[in-house]
């Protein structure tokens, strides 16, 4: 809880930091604090979800996350296009600073929820505490107490073999968050966010055309995620990454062969909104909730940071090199998008064969699964 606070405040201060910049060293400080706060929390929020949801809905409020993220990349994509030409050269600090008013509110919200119980058993040692947030959570003492005992058995278990982080005992899970974070950037997603205008300008379209088709980029990540929410308990989260592994591969491979072969502009848009729609019912869905369950108790937050670091690493690479790959195929970048796609066969073949299921069970039960070899 009181990390979300913190990520609130630096939120609220890198926005208003970095609109009122006077220097670039001054503006990079902000958005390094701003870069901070997102980074904390991507670890924080769905590990507090994971911990304060049941195994019913663990999965669709563990995308309510992800679908605040593009719920916010829409609004940003709207904020841009509406503010651009608002005051001309200082059209960016107004697309900055407003950042400002949603930081600040959620802010004010974070003082008003709890711990979670595996937090107030664990670290607070506060049984009755945690029962009652428990109650709130399931509805009935009965269940509340059930799921208590279990939490406890579990921390029993675990504390008789205690291991380091990096031990033989959770390189199942390690491997496994390992390769979800890192075909989650492999997939091309922010490559294509973040140089989205570019892209299609490459394509064809003039530089307002572009911006307007980033608009129903963010529109389109935003009711897949919505999809994504829906199913998510319903079909799995192994059966989501099949379909979206499948989806990937349809539309990287269809904006590879329109940009080879010199088709109508339209159709490169076309496949990118397909793209982003496979995206967030599959990867965009999945890999919060997963990470956040695999973990056992007293090492998910070192596996949840493990995971968001090597997809936050990645996500700076493909950062870092983007400008100087569309540079070198300015021409035709179709060879970025096969390998794109060759990415998400090798994905494919990892939610078939090495992904296990998590929905519908406690995160105990989870770990009793995945590291069942350990509880005997």
């Amino acid at each position: 809880k009181k990390t979300l606070t913190w990520v609130g405040f630096f939120f609220f201060i890198s926005a208003l930091g970095s609109a009122f910049a006077m220097d670039p060293y001054t503006f990079s400080f902000f958005r390094f604090i701003g870069g901070l706060a997102v980074g904390v929390s991507s670890i924080a929020a769905p590990i507090y979800i994971s911990e304060i949801s049941s195994p019913k809905n663990r999965g669709s409020l563990g995308v309510l996350y992800q679908f605040s993220l593009v719920f916010g990349i829409l609004i940003a994509f709207l904020s841009n296009y509406f503010l651009t030409g608002f005051q001309g050269g200082q059209d960016w600090r107004w697309m900055l600073g407003i950042e400002a008013l949603p930081a600040v509110l959620y802010l004010l919200m974070t003082f008003r929820i709890p711990d979670t119980p595996r937090w107030q058993i664990l670290y607070k040692k506060n049984d009755q505490l945690a029962l009652q947030t428990l109650e709130k959570i399931y509805g009935d003492s009965s269940t509340a107490n059930d799921v208590l005992q279990q939490i406890k058995s579990n921390d029993a278990h675990q504390a008789s073999k205690p291991q380091n982080f990096w031990s033989k005992k959770n390189n199942r899970v390690i491997i496994l968050a390992f390769v979800i974070s890192f075909f989650n950037q492999l997939s091309g997603i922010n490559f294509i966010l973040y140089y989205a205008p570019e892209i299609l300008e490459l394509a064809g379209f003039a530089t307002k055309e572009s911006l307007f088709n980033s608009v129903f980029i963010g529109l389109t990540n935003i009711v897949f995620t919505f999809a994504g929410l829906l199913l998510i308990d319903k079909l799995g989260r192994k059966q989501l990454l099949i379909a979206g592994s499948i989806g990937y591969i349809v539309s990287l491979t269809g904006v590879s062969v329109a940009f080879y072969q010199a088709l109508d502009p339209q159709w490169i848009a076309l496949f990118i909104f397909a793209f982003i729609a496979s995206h967030a019912v599959g990867q965009g869905t999945v890999i919060w909730v997963f990470i956040s369950e695999i973990f056992p108790n007293r090492a998910r937050a070192l596996g949840q940071s493990f995971g968001a670091g090597v997809h936050w690493v990645f996500a700076a690479l493909i950062t870092l090199v983007g400008p100087s790959v569309i540079a070198i195929y300015n021409t035709n970048p179709w060879p970025i998008f096969s390998f794109f796609a060759f990415m998400m066969v090798l994905q494919l073949f990892f939610s078939i064969f090495m992904m296990p299921e998590t929905k519908g069970k406690s995160l105990e039960e989870i770990d009793l699964v995945i590291n069942k070899n350990n509880y005997k």
